[in-house]
């Protein structure tokens, strides 16, 4: 499965290879930008895009990025209390 996070492209760093930074929650990482590119590589900086293995594949409104954001830390947090009931369930066996 793929799963793209959503970023803000905060700059352009590399215009002859359309490489530009993605913020995604707080992390910093160059991403290929030319698959969101439609008029001047500069008007790309602000927009928010899903960033999926160092490209940034698609626009995404500023509301849609937050509600995707949100879901994610949502299913970490679930994907922690999982690991801590499976966890604390294979303490309580007894080992014969």
């Amino acid at each position: 499965m793929c799963l793209g996070i959503p970023g803000q492209i905060t700059a352009i760093t590399d215009p002859t290879r359309m490489m530009g930074i993605a913020e995604v929650s707080g992390v910093r990482r160059e991403v290929n930008v030319a698959p969101i590119v439609t008029g001047a590589l500069e008007d790309v900086i602000g927009k928010w895009a899903l960033i999926h293995v160092g490209f940034a594949m698609a626009e995404i409104d500023e509301e849609e990025a937050e509600k995707t954001l949100e879901a994610l830390r949502h299913l970490g947090e679930a994907q922690e209390e999982l690991e801590a009931m499976v966890a604390g369930a294979a303490a309580l066996e007894v080992q014969p």
